[in-house]
């Protein structure tokens, strides 16, 4: 009778080592290593004295602003009205915008090599220049006042709504607008046909995003001279009525938390009749 044969135990795998980093990540690592050290002792340094001392003063600014001043809630609402017809304004036009722009900056719609480079470009320098840069740019175009603010966002939507639109279309299914083409559709048909049916999800969320991010930058906006409500907020801060300052800061935060709760109810809809 032949002994049973036991099987060897089998050996875990062993965990996957780190990786030496190469030259150029060390570089990259010192780089980042060095300007945070140099940020934290000169160039943007946080002291404790001054944490310390801020603290308090933040308490006298509290005391100050407790409670609110609503003698001038009229023109605060009015300007506040501004500022919400800024960011709606500013983010429809971006949202028209940014719909040909990503068009021509997707591999698989673009006409050309060059529109596609171009472009791109165009969606670059929009999404790299900050809105409130924007904003002081177009106040001196057009002066002071709301159009500068609804140029501005507009010029920051159709940046990042062209981004995230180009991609939403490279995603799509080949074989959707190659089946179109073969059929022999337009190129308008094509996009028509099977380009938007299908992105239309991605798009309408990426267009609630951005409503959301307008409805904060037409605040800071109002800064610069763009118009609504930053404007009040920031002649209140000057003049110390905190207060007042008090009664601004609610509005905008109700303002942009019903922009958020309405924004989350459509994402949810579009998606859901998505998944259906």
């Amino acid at each position: 009778m032949s002994a049973m044969t036991v099987p060897k135990p089998t050996r875990a795998p062993l965990p996957p080592r780190i990786r030496r980093p190469s030259p150029l990540g060390v570089v990259v690592v010192l780089i980042v290593s060095g300007l945070l050290v140099h940020g934290w002792m000169q160039g943007a340094a946080v002291r404790p004295d001054s944490l310390a001392s801020g603290v308090f003063r933040l308490g006298e600014f509290l005391d100050d602003a407790v409670p609110p001043d609503v003698n001038r809630i009229g023109p605060i609402l009015r300007a506040l009205l501004v500022t919400v017809e800024m960011a709606l304004l500013g983010t429809i036009i971006g949202v028209v915008l940014s719909l040909p722009l990503a068009v021509l900056a997707a591999r698989n719609t673009t006409p050309h090599l060059s529109l596609y480079a171009l472009s791109r470009a165009v969606i670059t320098v929009s999404r790299t220049i900050p809105d409130l840069v924007w904003g002081l740019i177009f106040v001196i175009a057009v002066g002071l006042g709301p159009e500068a603010g609804v140029l501005a966002i507009a010029v920051d939507v159709m940046g990042f709504c062209g981004r995230f639109f180009a991609e939403s279309i490279e995603d799509i299914d080949p074989g959707r607008i190659e089946g179109l083409r073969a059929l022999g559709a337009p190129r308008l048909g094509v996009l028509a046909g099977g380009v938007i049916p299908a992105c239309l999800p991605s798009f309408v969320t990426t267009s609630m995003f951005a409503l959301e991010s307008s409805a904060r930058s037409s605040v800071v906006l109002g800064l610069v001279g763009a118009g609504g409500i930053g404007i009040e907020l920031a002649t209140s801060m000057t003049l110390l009525r905190y207060d007042e300052a008090a009664t601004i800061i609610l509005a905008i935060l109700a303002v942009v938390v019903v922009f958020e709760r309405i924004s989350s109810a459509i994402r949810r809809r579009v998606l859901g009749r998505t998944e259906v």
